[in-house]
């Protein structure tokens, strides 16, 4: 055991500056036997820590380590399991029981003995020390005579001092050691005779360390006296600490007891301020002034000053509910109360507003049905704008309703709603009437000296009535419908335009100023209408305040029921009400204009379907007007109510624009022509030259000029087939002349409107007329030199025939004498006579419109000249030398055509 303490003190301890003062040879209890070494040990420098340390030797046997550390004062109990019999067994208690089975029981009690001195030396807390014997704490060395003499020395001293019984020599006291050793050779030989030696050399320093005593026994008795009164001192020392410790024991109860008095008072401080915060939060944000109070619940709502109280009252109110309560002060008795009170106060106010606002709609409405009378005589429709100032006044406190009482507030929409309804259905019906009977008047006035009676503005309205049903519809009859014409006495003008009537209408029947004045009714009328729209529109967004958030669920959204008769209900049934989600607000606000405004597209396609039948050409006015309204209103809001019902009347005014132009092709397919008279100019040509003038003039820097370029190019098709159809069955005009004068007509028509969109057609124009009149003067000239054009035929089929020219005059039917005899027959006199009666034929085809006589007169003198010259040409092939010739030159046939057309 020694050899191992000393291995142990040199590998593992010295390393860390620690001593090693005692160790056991142990293995836990209970389990396989792995023995180890527990040590105690204490640092070599202070202040001084004493630990119990776990040794093992390393699995390859050749070393040692340390395994695991305590610290001494960790430990609470050793209990050593049996104090009066030998029990290898023992508990150390550090932070968990850790049991150790020893090698022997003299190791254990040996352990056990040097852990109460380090306990009682170095700790101040003492260590609990269980089953284990007193002789064995008191009476050290009677133990230790039990052990063998070396193991005892070596592991324990009989007392105190034998915890430092081992120590390492120092450098000097190596050097001394072996100084000595030199002094004597036989030190190392002769171990015994050394030891001898050193022993007699101790008894000798033995005795004069006794004699040296001995001689200072007075002094040492002088030193014994003084360690006897510094005791005393000592003892005195200790009474007085004892007595002032116990002083200091009481003052320290009592600042304790002041430190807890502290404690409570700040805890108490503390809760105060809490509450005192709780209090001032809930009167702050729960806490209604008197004068909000009364406000709400007797406020004047008719002032300026009181509609602002109670705005001011409303909001605050509002606060007051909405404000976030913490944890717990739902269950405050007070807080309660004055939810209550905030709940009654809400409702007060909400009936009140709900019952002035009705009222004030009510009131206003009589006030605006009192003007309807102001502008029944004009076309105007009455401005809206001090109804909407006096109840934008309440803004905000619709903008409380609406989040306070819902329920109230969607009644208010609907109310507003059914009254505004009503009140424009009057006005707006009322507006048209008068545009009606103004439209209708314009007829009257373009064509009054064709009217045979007087026609009273009263039975006008009552026309007009016919024309739409109790929702606006055109329900009228066609007979109804027919009272809007105006008779002649020798004619009857139909309302309905066409291409083909147009040409025999006087200048005063096709007045434009009788246009003009009805796209000026038309355009006062969308002019009306739009900023009343518009203006509505916006104050519905901001009274009913439906631009605030994403989404909301309309108080209107609600289907309409049909009346038994068809038409549909003025006013919405409150059993058939039922809301819709909708998808943004914006939606709410067009369902609402639709409900104020369902009249509108009605009488608007009435008032369209008016204007259709007085003259079906002024769908082209409406096309005009409606398109810049609709791209106007789209550039505002394109999901307006405005925009959207401009844009459903204007597929109805399209509609009516193609069966316009349907209408004029079906009548030129239906055109007849007299079989007596020449034909001329086809009334449908010049109806298209009129419907160009007034389409360029009216679709000038329009936005649908699309749709007119679309109808051009339909209707001249449909020109250009039936001109040719007419053509083919012309009797008395040839068909050439039908197609000259006609395609010259359309060319001339068409360069001087320069419609781009028609060039193609221009093109193809210029050149029917041209292949025409070519094809008329060939034809024409065939006649007055009729057997010259057939000699002169067969020589050339002759030729064609493959009979050289110069052999052509041995023909029998082509001889010289053949020719000459033909040549004869036509002499000055004849041609000039046959020119002449083809110049008066040509002017019986000819009509005086086109003024084309002369241009086909000069045609014919230049065909007339080719074919002369064709004719010579012939004669010196086919007859060379002949010294045949025409009986009339170039220059006689030049007089000839110049005194014809002088002549006549």
């Amino acid at each position: 055991m020694t050899a191992i303490k000393h291995a142990l003190q040199r590998d593992i301890f010295t390393p860390n500056d620690e001593r090693l003062l005692g160790i056991v040879n142990v293995c836990k209890a209970g389990k396989k036997k792995k023995n180890c070494f527990l040590c105690a040990t204490v640092t070599t420098e202070r202040p001084v820590q004493v630990k119990v340390v776990k040794v093992k030797k390393s699995d390859k046997g050749d070393f040692y380590k340390r395994q695991q550390t305590w610290e001494l004062r960790d430990l609470t109990e050793v209990d050593a399991k049996d104090a009066s019999k030998e029990n290898p067994e023992f508990d150390l208690h550090f932070e968990k029981v850790y049991r150790w089975l020893a090698s022997s029981t003299a190791e254990k009690n040996s352990f056990i003995s040097c852990i109460w001195k380090l306990n009682q030396r170095y700790l101040r807390k003492k260590v609990e020390f269980v089953n284990v014997s007193s002789q064995l704490l008191e009476e050290l060395p009677k133990a230790e005579e039990s052990v063998p003499s070396g193991e005892s020395q070596s592991v324990a001293g009989g007392d105190e001092d034998a915890l430092d019984d081992y120590q390492e020599l120092s450098t000097r006291e190596e050097q001394d050691i072996e100084s000595m050793m030199e002094m004597c050779e036989y030190a190392i030989s002769n171990a015994e005779a050394f030891a001898e030696q050193l022993s007699r050399e101790l008894q000798v320093l033995d005795g004069a360390n006794i004699q040296s005593i001995m001689a200072s026994e007075k002094q040492v008795n002088i030193l014994m006296q003084l360690l006897d009164e510094a005791l005393g001192e000592v003892d005195t020392i200790e009474g007085k600490l004892s007595s002032y410790e116990e002083m200091l024991q009481s003052v320290k109860e009592q600042m304790d007891q002041i430190s807890q008095s502290n404690r409570l008072i700040q805890i108490s401080n503390t809760n105060n301020g809490k509450l005192l915060d709780e209090i001032q939060f809930l009167v702050n944000y729960m806490d209604l002034s008197k004068g909000h109070i009364r406000a709400l619940q007797e406020g004047d709502l008719t002032s300026p000053k009181g509609i602002e109280a109670c705005i001011n009252a409303s909001e605050a109110l509002l606060q007051c509910m909405n404000v976030a309560l913490r944890p717990g002060h739902e269950k405050l008795m007070a807080v309660t109360q004055q939810q209550l009170l905030f709940a009654e106060l809400r409702d007060t106010f909400a009936r009140r507003l709900t019952n002035h606002l009705n009222n004030v709609f009510v009131h206003q409405g009589h006030d605006q049905s009192s003007t309807l009378s102001q502008h029944t005589a004009e076309l105007m429709l009455p401005k809206h704008s001090p109804l909407h100032r006096d109840l934008l006044r309440y803004a905000k406190l619709m903008e409380w309703l609406k989040n306070t009482h819902r329920e109230k507030y969607e009644g208010l929409s609907r109310t507003y709603v059914d009254y505004m309804s009503r009140l424009y259905e009057r006005e707006i019906k009322e507006f048209f009437e008068v545009a009606k009977i103004k439209m209708a008047g314009t007829t009257k006035e373009a064509k009054g000296k064709f009217a045979t009676l007087p026609r009273k503005e009263s039975a006008l309205k009552q026309e007009t009535e016919s024309l739409h049903g109790s929702s606006g519809k055109l329900t009228g009859s066609t007979s109804s419908l027919n009272k809007l014409t105006v008779q002649g006495s020798n004619s009857r003008r139909s309302q309905s335009s066409s291409l083909l009537d147009m040409g025999n209408m006087s200048a005063s029947d096709l007045d434009v100023a009788d246009r003009t004045k009805f796209d000026k009714i038309f355009e006062q009328v969308l002019s009306e209408l739009e900023p009343l729209c518009l203006a509505e529109q916006d104050f519905i967004s901001k009274f009913f305040k439906l631009q605030q958030h994403p989404t909301v669920t309309p108080p209107l959204a609600q289907p309409e029921t049909e009346e038994p008769d068809g038409s549909m209900p003025s006013r919405m049934a409150p059993q058939a009400e039922h809301r819709h989600s909708l998808s943004s607000e914006k939606d709410m606000v067009r369902l609402m204009m639709n409900k104020i405004f369902q009249s509108i597209e009605t009488e608007l396609n009435s008032l369209i379907a008016l204007g259709d039948k007085i003259d079906s050409f002024n769908s082209l006015y409406m096309l005009v007007k409606m398109s810049h309204h609709v791209w106007t209103a789209e550039n505002v809001d394109p999901a307006s109510y405005l925009s959207t019902t401009l844009g459903n009347v204007l597929v109805t005014v399209k509609r009516n624009f193609d069966k316009c132009i349907s209408g004029q092709i079906r009548q030129m397919e239906e055109v007849k022509i007299s079989k007596k008279s020449k034909v001329g100019i086809l009334q449908f040509v010049t109806g298209f030259e009129e419907f160009a003038e007034l389409a360029e003039t009216i679709f000038r820097n329009a936005e649908r000029r699309g749709d007119l370029d679309k109808a051009y190019v339909k209707l001249i098709r449909a020109v250009f087939m039936n001109v040719e159809k007419v053509a083919n069955e012309s009797q008395k005009t040839p068909r050439d002349v039908v197609m000259m004068e006609n395609f010259h007509h359309i060319f001339s028509t068409l360069s001087r409107l320069k419609i781009s969109c028609l060039d193609v057609e221009r093109r193809e124009a210029k050149h029917k007329y041209t292949d025409h009149l070519q094809s008329y003067v060939i034809n024409s000239l065939g006649q007055p030199l009729e057997k010259l054009n057939h000699f002169f035929e067969g020589v050339e089929a002759r030729v064609a025939q493959g009979v050289r020219e110069e052999e052509v005059s041995y023909q029998l039917a082509f001889n010289k004498q053949e020719l000459r005899k033909v040549i004869k027959e036509y002499p000055g006199k004849e041609v000039k006579k046959g020119l002449d009666n083809l110049y008066k034929k040509v002017d019986k085809h000819l009509c005086e419109e086109e003024s084309l006589l002369q241009v086909v007169w000069h045609s014919m003198q230049d065909e007339f000249i080719r074919q002369y010259k064709h004719f010579e040409d012939l004669i010196g092939r086919c007859y060379p030398g002949s010294g045949i010739t025409m009986e009339f030159t170039i220059q006689d046939m030049l007089e000839y055509f110049s005194s014809i057309a002088q002549s006549h």
